[in-house]
């Protein structure tokens, strides 16, 4: 059986599904035939498992970890055993311990400017001033740079993301400082693309001198604050949409949302307790 993992996760690169996408799927396949222990697959089996999974997970969690199932049992052709994920009723706001504050991502930049660590502030910038996902980052080359746009190649969709004046100067002088002629700009000491785990690490290492909850501070988060942004000044989710790479107006809502503190606010001003 972990052989016919090993070819599914063959199957979905060929599918070009991203490489996170990829790993996340071949832990949660192991994982659900660590809990299987060698019994036959059957859809009592998987039924147990997902029991198993809402006992210690979220359900936002479990239906992620279902759908990587999912997917498998239907490449071995037994759609006989995929299971239906959780109903979820969408909340109408974010919980506030996880949204980032537009003032708390300045206080990250600040003390990325306090450690010096330019690389890292531009980097934050990049990221929260385009929208882009933390696997796109390898799109900003010296090249997008120069011409102030970048054109995002993911899951067989092109889209083009605009790089601002402001950000296009900065990172010109970047670029300039440290002699970088081609390709991506933000790169290790060795010249390869920083990855996603070394992304996390410097972000998290800024927590504590920026004053900033450590839940709240992740790459993806920084989209999500592009998002409610933007949104805030706008007020256009279709072309939000557009410049984020969402396909469903619906994902878009998601990102677009605040935190409770502001449904509260508006509940008070209703006047309906005394």
């Amino acid at each position: 059986m972990e052989e016919r993992v090993k070819q599914y996760i063959k199957y979905l690169e060929q599918e070009e599904k991203s490489e996170a996408t990829r790993r996340q799927y071949k832990r949660d396949i192991l994982h659900f035939l660590s809990f299987a222990k060698g019994q036959e697959l059957t859809r009592e089996l998987a039924l147990r498992y997902k029991e198993e999974l809402q006992s210690k997970h979220r359900a936002g969690s479990v239906n992620v970890k279902l759908a990587a199932l999912n997917g498998f049992f239907s490449y071995l052709g037994r759609e006989d055993l995929r299971v239906k994920r959780l109903r979820i009723q969408k909340r109408p706001f974010l919980p506030r311990e996880k949204e980032l504050s537009k003032a708390e991502y300045l206080r990250l930049l600040e003390a990325a400017r306090q450690k010096k660590n330019e690389k890292l502030r531009l980097l934050l910038e990049t990221i929260c001033g385009t929208g882009i996902r933390v696997s796109e980052l390898k799109y900003i080359t010296v090249e997008a740079v120069e011409q102030g746009e970048a054109a995002i190649r993911l899951k067989g969709k092109i889209r083009v993301v605009l790089i601002s004046g402001k950000l296009r100067k900065a990172l010109k002088e970047y670029l300039r400082r440290g002699k970088i002629s081609s390709g991506p700009v933000f790169v290790t000491k060795n010249g390869n693309p920083l990855d996603r785990s070394n992304i996390w690490k410097m972000m998290k290492a800024l927590c504590k001198d920026a004053g900033v909850a450590r839940q709240k501070v992740f790459p993806h988060n920084l989209r999500h604050l592009f998002a409610r942004c933007f949104y805030k000044i706008d007020k256009d989710i279709a072309r939000l949409a557009d410049i984020l790479g969402h396909s469903s107006i619906n994902t878009t809502r998601i990102y677009v949302m605040s935190s409770d503190h502001e449904p509260r606010k508006r509940m008070d001003a209703l006047g309906l307790v005394i």
